[in-house]
Formats: structure tokens, sequence, C-alpha cells
């Protein structure tokens, strides 16, 4: 089983409670849309020795809010998800890369929603769509942060 990262990803900085079970993961600027991805482990792992389904769900929870966002250009504060929906298209392997690219589609006052695709070694294998609540970056809550805290792209 290859461990490789492909080219031009940075690990992804944000490590706390749920999240940082489920890593490491890692993402990169393409200049236009921001990619989050991760090697598929055994402990990502189902009996049938392919991705479970709550890791692709929870990486869908991840990546369409924080690459929407990003490619937004503007910061929404944490983005607690209201609703999220998941078509599982193909199984993901022990071994293989997944990588999820995301699109905002409409930006509210309040909401954020988007749309992504994730792929298993380049075949896709997750469609998501999601509705994010969009909070106060002055807020308190738990998990604000910066879009510039979460990785350290090179140039």
């Amino acid at each position: 089983m290859t461990t490789d990262i492909p080219d031009g990803f940075a690990p992804f900085k944000f490590a706390m409670g749920f999240i940082e079970n489920v890593g490491p993961l890692y993402g990169k600027w393409t200049g236009t849309h921001l990619l989050l991805g991760f090697r598929v482990e055994p402990r990502h792992c189902n009996p049938g020795k392919v991705c479970h389904g709550g890791m692709l769900a929870t990486f869908a929870d991840m990546f369409l809010p924080i690459a929407a966002r990003f490619q937004a250009k503007t910061d929404m504060g944490f983005l607690p998800t209201v609703n999220l929906t998941c078509d599982f298209l193909a199984p993901g392997p022990l071994g293989a890369w997944v990588e999820g690219r995301a699109e905002p589609i409409k930006i509210t006052k309040n909401l954020l929603f988007a749309q992504g695709l994730a792929t298993a070694d380049g075949q896709p294998m997750l469609r998501a769509n999601g509705i994010f609540k969009i909070t106060s970056t002055t807020s308190t809550k738990a998990g604000d942060f910066t879009l510039h805290d979460l990785f350290d792209f090179k140039k």
C-alpha cells in the first residue's frame, strides 16, 4: 500500500476533537480551487477493506465548506452543517488517494450552498451537496479560524 502524497499537497493544520481522529488531510491550491485529500488507511475502512461511508461523509462535511469558503475569497466564520447529502458512486479501496473538489453554488447573508465531487485515484466515488450556516468571524464559537491558518502552501 502506498502512503505517498501527491505533489503540491500540504498538510491540513487544523486538528482538534473528532477531526483529529480522521486525518491526516492535505490541501492543494490550484490557483482557482482548493483540493482536499487523504490516503485511505486501514482505520478508514469497513470490513470490505474499502473506505467507510462515514469517513466519506465526514470528508464531504469538511471539503465542501472549506473549499467553497476558500474559493469565495471571503471569511465566513465557522460553518456548521445545516444539510449534507452524499451519493456514494464507487468504492475507495485501501491505499487509494481520495481527493475532493467543491464549488460554492450560492452564498446568502446566512447560508453557503456548495456541491462537490470526490475521486478515488482519479475515478468519481462521491457526489455531495451541503448547506452551511454562515457565522461571524468575530464569534466565540470553537473552530473559528482564518483560511490562512489551515495550510502552508508552497509558492
